[in-house]
């Protein structure tokens, strides 16, 4: 890795004595002699994902701004699998975020205006009431009836009782049928 050579590999230290080291101090001098010993391998697996060779040297520089504070913060036992799996995970989200995503540009011409989008929610609506009202009209009376009472006048039950004359049970069963037949009612009529 020619672009980041000039730093002490701190050869005599393990892993776990600059991790300790680092954590203590923060000294980035430390973290850079640990980190010099598997820049290879973050490139590799940079490049393997990216396969770009400066993309990947930007992720190698962008991995080291993540130790920084994730080493402080995580308990490392094997710093080589451990950066192995941050690596990978950094250009899974890289190749993940939004920016990746190749745009095309296109003209407005072929765009919904806000006011289109509305007027169509109204229109949809519109149909729906137009298709609720022929449903309704095909109900037999007393469901007709009982349902507008409940939904419409919003009377309960024993209203509906004093006002149709039908009894208690007559009306539940009337207004659970009209739910019924104006649902599959609403359904074909949609498709037609």
């Amino acid at each position: 890795m020619e672009f980041i050579k000039n730093i002490s590999p701190a050869a005599e230290n393990s892993d776990q004595d600059l991790i300790a080291l680092y954590k203590r101090s923060k000294d980035l001098s430390v973290l850079s002699a640990l980190y010099q010993r598997y820049m290879e391998l973050v490139y590799g697996v940079c490049l393997k994902y990216f396969k770009e060779q400066e993309r990947s040297k930007d992720a190698v520089m962008n991995i080291f701004e993540e130790l920084v504070q994730k080493l402080q913060v995580h308990e490392v036992s094997n710093f080589k699998s451990w950066l192995h799996t941050l690596t990978r995970n950094h250009c899974l989200m890289q190749l993940r975020t939004p920016k990746n995503l190749k745009t095309t540009s296109f003209s407005s011409d072929y765009m919904q205006s806000e006011e289109m989008v509305h007027l169509n929610g109204i229109f949809e609506k519109e149909e729906q009431f137009a298709r609720l009202e022929k449903c309704m009209d095909r109900l037999p009376e007393q469901q007709k009836r009982s349902v507008a009472l409940f939904y419409i006048e919003q009377k309960c039950y024993e209203e509906i009782v004093e006002i149709t004359g039908y009894e208690w049970n007559k009306v539940r069963s009337y207004i659970q049928n009209a739910r019924r037949n104006l649902k599959i009612c609403m359904e074909k009529e949609k498709q037609t």
